[in-house]
């Protein structure tokens, strides 16, 4: 039976709140959607492949300079196996682990090295002390090189940095400090060991925080832009911390309470309406 125009109209009066409100959740899905070109990177390199920029840009990177207190891995072979086992055993009483944080939030222990005294000497099994405070690890092999050749037929040395670590905080995936193993890092680098930006990162607002001389420099990077490459800042060094603030989107996301009521009102809303608009016929 055909109902009346007074039901019918009882019927859109009900209907019409299910409806605002089915509008508003789509509404705010569509809104999320429109904010994807926040939180992608280089956003002003175009798409097309005939289109990617050829001027050069300055580079600003410098191998790092040993400083005292730094942990050196220092190695030295031989082609003689058992000159070899002997270097090996021979382990002076300054070497030092350095305990950092693992990408898991878990301290782990590096492999050894050789401390870098307050003069910028290091201490060498047979070699004795040698200066390289001021030299790169190359420079350091080279000279520890020639003089284990005194001592050793045609010595092999290794160098790099036991604790060449980046500090990562704030709105990424694994905020923590990272052992690096290569001395070239970039501000790229540490946020992708970092496991990248959360959804809520500020890209256009990275901060970097460096110490020399005894002070504090503070750099922010937008990695929105193209631009970031040319930074003299955007190579790290070693300690620096990197920190991606917060959007303000973040709080109202955490706001777990305010979440769970609008989610228990409108769920109760859609069920009184449907009652009602049931109740009326």
């Amino acid at each position: 039976m055909k109902k009346p125009p007074e039901e019918m109209t009882k019927l859109m009066k009900g209907i019409k709140p299910c409806l605002a409100l089915l509008l508003l959740c789509v509404l705010t899905v569509f809104s999320a959607c429109n904010n994807y070109k926040n939180i992608s990177y280089l956003k002003d390199i175009k798409d097309s492949v005939h289109n990617v920029p050829v001027a050069s840009l300055p580079t600003y990177y410098s191998d790092p300079r040993i400083q005292p207190k730094d942990i050196l891995q220092v190695t030295v072979q031989t082609l003689d196996p058992q000159t070899n086992t002997i270097l090996a055993a021979n382990n002076p009483s300054n070497v030092t682990p350095q305990n950092v944080m693992s990408s898991a939030g878990q301290a782990t222990v590096t492999a050894p090295g050789y401390m870098v005294d307050k003069d910028g000497q290091l201490q060498l099994p047979l070699v004795g002390m040698i200066k390289v405070a001021g030299l790169t690890t190359a420079e350091a092999r080279d000279l520890i090189s020639s003089k284990a050749a005194k001592y050793y037929k045609d010595p092999v040395v290794n160098v790099r940095f036991a604790n060449f670590t980046i500090t990562v905080l704030g709105e990424v995936a694994r905020p923590s400090t990272y052992v690096v193993p290569n001395e070239k890092v970039s501000i790229l680098d540490a946020l992708g060991m970092a496991g990248d930006l959360t959804i809520f990162g500020k890209r256009e607002n990275v901060l970097l925080i460096r110490e020399e001389n005894g002070d504090k420099k503070f750099v922010r990077f937008n990695i929105n832009s193209s631009e970031i490459f040319a930074s003299p800042y955007f190579y790290l060094r070693q300690g620096d911390m990197v920190y991606v603030e917060p959007a303000k989107s973040k709080a109202a996301s955490t706001d777990a309470v305010r979440t769970r009521n609008v989610t228990l009102i409108a769920s109760g809303l859609t069920v009184l309406i449907v009652l009602l608009t049931r109740v009326n016929f």
